[in-house]
């Protein structure tokens, strides 16, 4: 310890409870020896305490990963970044600086750098007060827009600013990227960090617009390294060997990606299209990797059969409706004989929500096809737990099994009934009825794999892509009624 430091510390321990004088920050620079404030009165024994009582505090507490001393390092170091007399360079240098450190730091010190970031660069209170109260009394009158000029200023905080510094250096998207995708596991038991995590998802709406964004086909022929990125990333139908996704990337098959010009080799999202003349029903042949090659000149219809986001710390961030207008504009062009543009997809949702309801779809169901479930499980009246139990079968149930009906009903109605707050309970069905396609077609033992029967029995769905229908799809889902076909609409109980 520096006779600096023990005099600093000797001295504020004399001082009076509650009068103790905090001294100002040092710049980033500083040495580590700064004279160290008295410790603030802050909360009781095991609660969290903010960074603004950890800040004026002495001493830390157990669960407290950075000590007082170091947090108001780090934040002077976070400070030196938005420094208004620094150029974007040298705050694009400085937060470099703070990334490099912040790579090496275990997750409890990381946590305190975003409490940092979420809670000492938040809006001035009082400016903000005093701009939306002058915002108040403009309006209706000629000084309104000056009103609102100031007040959108005021919100803008120095957090804002500290972010973009970070997108500066070459590797900071990537950086801000990462940090978001980590940090929003923790928004559950620490709402501190909110703001921030707003803050990130408000800023990557703006710069991972579609308008900046470059639609690329991939290949066989694409480098190596990205070939790889699509193995790892492939979310829906994992690929399980080189010549599995040789098959996918072959030519009579098509995947296009958005890509970002700050991280160029980084698929965003990509979706992989398979071309055939009718739509597909079944996953098996798309990926049967010993079918023979389609005609791509005679090919009426194009089956979107994988679509995969790859970046979590993107959550929020809409780029998937325009990724499917951008491809099917691109293969219109490309293959003009193409008429039919349809997904083969997963019902992720199906098996979880039928677990849950199986009871209340039983109550719906009409008494005869009751009778005759009763009769097929060997229970009468059939309750939700001998039905659940018979459909651990269902891969071999016949074509005229009135339990094979009865699930198809089921996911009749789960597609084009279920809402949550206006829009379908499962994902794939929001993402892709959002977009403006209609449910065409449930199918059948469509995927036999052990993902597939655990998400759904094995059901899965056809949406099409009617390109003149799209709009009115989706002003229909908005008053809350889910386009479907006239042959899935004939399953509803």
């Amino acid at each position: 310890m520096s006779r600096s430091e023990w005099i600093g510390r000797k001295v504020s321990g004399w001082l009076p409870t509650g009068k103790s004088k905090v001294l100002p920050l040092a710049p980033a620079q500083a040495p580590a020896t700064q004279a160290r404030p008295a410790k603030a009165v802050g909360p009781k024994e095991g609660q969290v305490r903010s960074s603004k009582e950890r800040l004026n505090a002495t001493l830390r507490q157990k669960e407290e990963a950075l000590s007082p001393r170091v947090l108001r390092r780090t934040l002077s170091e976070l400070q030196a970044i938005v420094d208004p007399s620094v150029s974007e360079v040298e705050g694009g240098k400085r937060a470099k600086g703070v990334a490099q450190w912040y790579s090496k730091a275990p997750p409890e010190q990381r946590e305190d750098c975003w409490l940092l970031m979420s809670e000492q660069f938040a809006p001035d209170a009082s400016k903000v007060r005093a701009a939306r109260e002058h915002y108040e009394a403009a309006l209706g009158t000629p000084d309104e827009g000056v009103a609102e000029i100031r007040m959108r200023k005021a919100l803008v905080s120095p957090r804002t600013r500290l972010l973009q510094r970070f997108a500066v250096f070459p590797e900071g998207m990537r950086f801000l990227v990462d940090l978001r995708q980590e940090l929003m596991p923790a928004l559950k038991s620490n709402k501190r960090l909110l703001a921030l995590e707003a803050e990130l998802e408000n800023l990557f709406t703006t710069w991972f617009d579609v308008a900046f964004l470059e639609l690329r086909r991939i290949s066989w022929d694409s480098p190596a390294s990205l070939v790889e990125k699509l193995i790892k990333y492939e979310a829906v139908h994992d690929i399980k060997s080189w010549g599995d996704v040789k098959n996918r990337l072959d030519s009579d098959r098509r995947c296009y990606g958005f890509f970002h010009p700050r991280l160029p080799d980084e698929p965003l999202i990509f979706v992989e299209v398979a071309f055939m003349n009718e739509i597909g029903v079944s996953i098996s042949p798309l990926l049967d990797e010993a079918a023979e090659a389609v005609d791509l000149s005679r090919a009426t219809t194009a089956i979107f059969y994988s679509i995969s986001n790859t970046q979590p710390g993107l959550k929020g961030v809409s780029f998937g409706d325009s990724l499917i207008k951008r491809v099917v504009e691109t293969l219109r062009a490309d293959f003009p004989k193409l008429k039919t543009f349809a997904t083969l997809s997963p019902i992720p949702g199906f098996r979880t929500w039928l677990n849950k309801n199986a009871a209340p779809m039983l109550d719906l169901t009409p008494e005869k096809l009751r009778s005759q479930l009763g009769r097929a499980v060997g229970f009468e009246p059939a309750a939700a737990g001998h039905v659940l139990s018979a459909l651990d079968q269902a891969p071999t149930l016949s074509d005229r099994s009135v339990l094979r009906q009865w699930l198809l009903s089921c996911a009749a109605h789960y597609l084009g009934k279920e809402l949550s707050e206006g829009r379908p309970v499962d994902p794939v069905a929001r993402f892709h009825l959002g977009n403006g396609a209609r449910v065409e077609q449930i199918n059948w033992a469509a995927d036999p794999s052990a993902k597939g029967f655990k998400q759904s029995f094995g059901l899965m769905v056809n949406y099409l892509y009617d390109l003149r229908k799209i709009d009115r799809h989706r002003q229909g889902l908005s008053q809350g009624k889910v386009p479907v076909s006239d042959s899935v609409e004939q399953l509803y109980f």
